[in-house]
């Protein structure tokens, strides 16, 4: 495949939609302004403020939505693949090596790895603790996984360790993924059949009849989570479908890999898997999204899931590396 060249364009959509919601968010502050102001008795005090508020939140509400109509209705076609026809690139041996995050999972890694390590067409399954303080190691050795101990902390640096220690072997295809059973080797099959048309092909949970009842994925993780993929999406017009930017489980091409690898930031914590999204599409990969089953976590989650609070700060962040700089968030 003939490598080319990022291009970058003015990310008027992103902006566009960030101008909006807070030029919405400020009319709704105004709004429920009018209920202390009316119930308390502070209209004379309030009623001023109160009326800025709600009127000039049309200003970047409006401006938001201009930039966002122009870019899509007049700068998309430049921003779209110059390519006439789907792109379809074949992979000529389709061995996988599989990579694993881990982080005291010992009630869940054997499983996983033994999982991975019976699918067909999988040569290797790694796993990579980050400074795991149970048995986690110990349980994937004896299941048959290659271990090693990440001993910086951070699941930027675990994943990063994946990728690195994944890239030393020979398979043309890497899998990266977690020990915690929320995710299930028969969907390397799903991987594979969109792996003609992309550079990476990256898991999402968002299709209602393919995710488990209960999972750590709250109502509002996962609405929020599908907002920062809309963010992102818009960031990148016309290059990806973005609806997931939570999921580890991601299928990529080798070249495409080494090509990444200088631009990641180990640094960024559990923000990475919406980071390492912007850097593919900010370097020219064909990222391409394929619908995979969610199954609850065996253990504890130490992640963004943890609770809706902690998911918050993360989206937050994920915003922040996605609009401003993810320097912003390194840990």
């Amino acid at each position: 495949m003939t490598e080319r060249p990022p291009e970058h364009h003015a990310r008027l959509l992103m902006y566009g939609m960030m101008l909006a919601c807070i030029g919405l968010a400020m009319y709704l502050s105004g709004v429920l302004l009018a209920l202390p102001r009316n119930l308390l008795g502070l209209n004379a005090r309030m009623l001023a403020l109160n009326e800025w508020v709600v009127w000039y939140s049309g200003v970047p509400f409006v401006l938001g939505l201009c930039l966002a109509l122009f870019d899509l209705f007049v700068l998309l076609g430049r921003k779209r693949s110059p390519r006439l026809e789907v792109r379809h690139d074949p992979i000529v041996n389709a061995r996988l090596v599989v990579a694993l995050t881990a982080y005291d999972d010992e009630a869940s890694i054997a499983d996983a790895v033994r999982d991975f390590r019976a699918h067909p067409l999988v040569d290797e399954v790694i796993v990579v603790s980050n400074n795991s303080r149970d048995r986690t190691l110990e349980r994937a050795a004896e299941a048959g996984a290659t271990v090693i101990d990440e001993k910086q902390q951070g699941y930027g640096r675990c994943v990063f360790r994946c990728l690195q220690e994944a890239l030393t072997r020979n398979s043309e295809l890497i899998v990266l993924c977690e020990g915690d059973r929320t995710f299930r080797a028969y969907d390397l099959d799903k991987f594979l059949a969109y792996a003609a048309h992309a550079d990476i092909v990256h898991g999402t949970r968002t299709v209602e009849a393919l995710r488990a009842r209960v999972t750590q994925l709250s109502t509002f993780m996962y609405y929020g989570n599908l907002f920062v993929g809309k963010l992102l999406e818009a960031k990148h017009l016309g290059r990806s479908t973005i609806t997931d930017v939570g999921t580890t489980y991601k299928l990529c091409r080798r070249d495409a890999l080494s090509r990444l690898m200088p631009h990641l930031e180990p640094a960024v914590n559990l923000e990475f898997n919406a980071h390492f999204l912007d850097v593919a599409l900010d370097q020219g990969c064909d990222v391409v999204e394929c619908p995979i089953t969610f199954h609850p976590r065996v253990g504890v989650s130490k992640g963004g899931n943890l609770n809706n609070a902690r998911a918050l700060r993360v989206g937050l962040r994920m915003l922040f590396g996605i609009a401003w700089s993810w320097k912003t968030v390194e840990t």
